[in-house]
């Protein structure tokens, strides 16, 4: 790791103004494994790996490592695609905790760690989450927490794509991956690929090599999340608004037809439209954008894999 004294130069060189370099005392690198399968999208997507590296932000130093395998629930059984790329085994996953317990453990973890002892303990520091890329924290941490109502740290809200200032500093415009960029930057890879604690080990050297050149380090994504109380209340309250219900029913609607049409998902057979309610299948309950959103669609839903039939529209 780069020593105090050539971190400290490379900022005092590239720090004149209040814009350039933003300090922070730690840096909390992530890198999250989730299930997969080859070609397809995995409905709901889940942390299965939770890998986590503290970095002192003064010295570079690595000073401590956090790791947990966290059980998926909804697709408890990985597949053998999953298990080759990342590593991860059958046995590791079922002896995981819950995706809640994982971030207590982190948290605790945390403030264990950036206490520290002594006079020269900087508690209290100013920590930012470090990852490759914007989908640990805006995509798979934010939608599996939504999906399930748990509640995360708030400093998993703002995060720094190292990506931005490896690219600003070394180019590659968005199509260099992350053993690709250790490498440009002049650093052996280290460990196995796509195991997330080894991934989150060399986006930390990563860091510091680059912190060492005097790149500017500052956050680059966050998120304004709703309180999942909040939350799951407007989904409560929000009526879907379709031709095919009347709005603000009190009970369950049942499945109501109308004309037929033609549905481009089933070929010759005939479908009927319908808006239906959580219970049913007419919210989406897939992590993502339109997680929560009502559709109007032909009724050709399958609840293992999320998906609906391309003929549908969206209700508000």
């Amino acid at each position: 790791m780069a020593s105090m004294a050539s971190i400290s130069a490379a900022r005092g060189a590239t720090a004149p103004s209040g814009n350039q370099l933003e300090a922070f005392d730690y840096f909390l690198v992530v890198d999250f494994e989730a299930t997969c399968e080859k070609d397809q999208r995995i409905y709901p997507q889940e942390i299965i790996e939770f890998p986590s590296v503290l970095v002192d932000g003064a010295t570079g130093r690595i000073e401590s490592a956090f790791r947990r395998y966290v059980r998926p629930k909804h697709h408890p059984v990985l597949t053998q695609f999953c298990r080759d790329l990342t590593g991860i085994r059958q046995e590791d996953v079922d002896g995981g905790v819950d995706l809640g317990d994982a971030l207590w453990l982190h948290d605790a973890w945390l403030k264990a760690a950036t206490a520290g002892t002594g006079a020269g303990a900087k508690k209290g520091g100013r920590l930012a989450v470090v990852t490759w890329g914007d989908w640990d924290c805006r995509t798979m941490l934010e939608s599996e927490c939504r999906f399930k109502a748990i509640a995360k740290p708030p400093y998993f809200d703002r995060w720094i794509n190292l990506r931005v200032p490896f690219e600003a500093m070394l180019g590659g415009r968005g199509r260099t991956n992350l053993q690709e960029a250790v490498c440009a930057a002049g650093l052996e890879w280290e460990g196995r690929l796509h195991c997330g604690l080894d991934d989150a080990r060399n986006t930390a050297r990563l860091l510091v090599e680059l912190m060492r050149r005097g790149a500017k380090i500052e956050i680059t994504g966050s998120l304004a999340p709703v309180p999942l109380i909040q939350e799951k209340k407007q989904q409560q309250q929000k009526p879907c608004i379709s031709p095919c219900v009347i709005t603000g029913s009190p009970a369950l609607p049942p499945r109501i037809q109308q004309q037929p049409h033609a549905s481009p998902c089933s070929g010759a057979e005939t479908r009927f439209c319908y808006c239906g309610v959580p219970s049913r299948g007419g919210v989406v309950a897939v992590p993502g954008p339109m997680h929560g959103k009502c559709f109007l669609g032909c009724g050709n839903w399958t609840p293992a894999m999320g998906v609906v039939c391309p003929y549908f529209v969206w209700g508000n």
